[in-house]
């Protein structure tokens, strides 16, 4: 099995030797080693969404302090999600119940917080041991059933939602419940420091985990097998249905982290509080560099594609344009993203 870190320039399609361009051996070019990069698209994007941006609505606020604190603090409660998402596209299977975990996340530590008046813990750890539960049944389901995972989410989505705004109007009689952020959860998960919120540490840290994992650790390598030929990772000792699991299981821990930091730090709680995490989600992943068939991308490309999306959704209310437009510039990008990242891997496996 070839090592997804081994070689930069191999790093995604785990190609044997004689599928490698004909270079390969010999040292290659600055420019094409970045080329080669999953996160080259990524970070594109962004540089080119950030240059637009700081051109046109430099002088309305969007270089300010404020207004960087607005696209950070957007791009990294889009990252806790899209981070454990990109990881699992990458071993090819989707999740499309995130939105929906957020929004339960968001019931439950509203109604335990702000209708019973207990301890924002309480919820968080009922949510924690809710998104587990969400994780492991998504991932046994698609294992057990050979059902796409596109599909399994899907439902998983709708039941998590209904079940959600059931148990909601069945304890309080409203679908909207007011949180009390009270002891010390909302330091941990709510705090901010000159407009920049503690979300940002959180995202750092799965950052640096999750780049940890894929390049220097055997699970990384199964993440990127797994993607790459499930079958044939298999037969060469791969615990592939393992890994899509724990990935399954960390994708929804992931939204559940996403529900406690907005909950807390909107003091509401809402079923449909993370629908937009459906798309939005999927859309950073992508623009990042993961293939949709999985097999490719990085941790670090996943992070450019959440920094693209929170400069688009800030830079477009600095230009004073209507907020739908961000819709149409992701749409934009995310087109552009898969073309892009479709040639650089045919570049990456010589056929240009």
């Amino acid at each position: 099995m070839v090592s997804a870190t081994s070689e930069d320039s191999k790093m995604a399609v785990g190609l044997s030797e004689a599928d490698w361009p004909p270079e390969t051996g010999r040292r290659l070019s600055v420019t094409r080693r970045f080329l080669l990069r999953p996160e080259t698209g990524g970070f594109v994007s962004a540089a080119v969404v950030f240059s637009f941006f700081a051109v046109v609505a430099g002088g309305n606020g969007f270089l300010s302090r404020l207004g960087t604190a607005d696209w950070v603090d957007g791009a990294s409660q889009l990252g806790l999600v899209a981070l454990p998402l990109g990881l699992l596209m990458i071993a090819g299977e989707f999740d499309l119940s995130i939105g929906s975990v957020v929004g339960a996340t968001s019931i439950i530590v509203a109604i335990c917080s702000g209708y019973y008046s207990l301890s924002p813990w309480i919820g968080i750890a009922l949510s924690v041991v809710f998104g587990i539960l969400v994780g492991l049944a998504n991932g046994l389901i698609t294992i057990w059933t050979k059902l796409p995972s596109f599909i399994v989410t899907l439902s998983s989505l709708l039941m998590i939602s209904g079940g959600a705004l059931g148990v909601s109007n069945w304890l309080t009689s409203a679908s909207n419940i007011t949180a009390e952020p009270v002891g010390s959860a909302p330091g941990v998960f709510a705090s901010s420091w000159e407009g920049f919120d503690v979300s940002i540490l959180w995202w750092l840290g799965l950052v640096g985990a999750a780049t940890y994992v894929l390049q220097r650790t055997s699970f990384g390598n199964w993440v990127y097998a797994t993607g790459g030929n499930a079958e044939t990772a298999r037969l060469a000792g791969v615990p592939t249905n393992r890994v899509k699991v724990s990935l399954f299981v960390a994708t929804s821990l992931g939204a559940v982290l996403a529900g406690v930091v907005e909950t807390l730090t909107f003091r509401d709680g809402n079923v449909t509080l993370g629908a937009q995490y459906v798309f939005t989600g999927i859309a950073a992943v992508v623009i990042g560099g993961v293939l949709l068939a999985g097999g490719y991308g990085s941790a670090i490309g996943t992070v450019f594609g959440s920094i693209t999306y929170g400069i688009v959704s800030i830079g477009v209310f600095f230009l004073g344009w209507n907020a739908d437009l961000t819709e149409l510039f992701i749409g934009v990008f995310l087109l552009l993203a898969v073309v892009a990242n479709k040639r650089l891997r045919q570049m990456a496996v010589g056929r240009a």
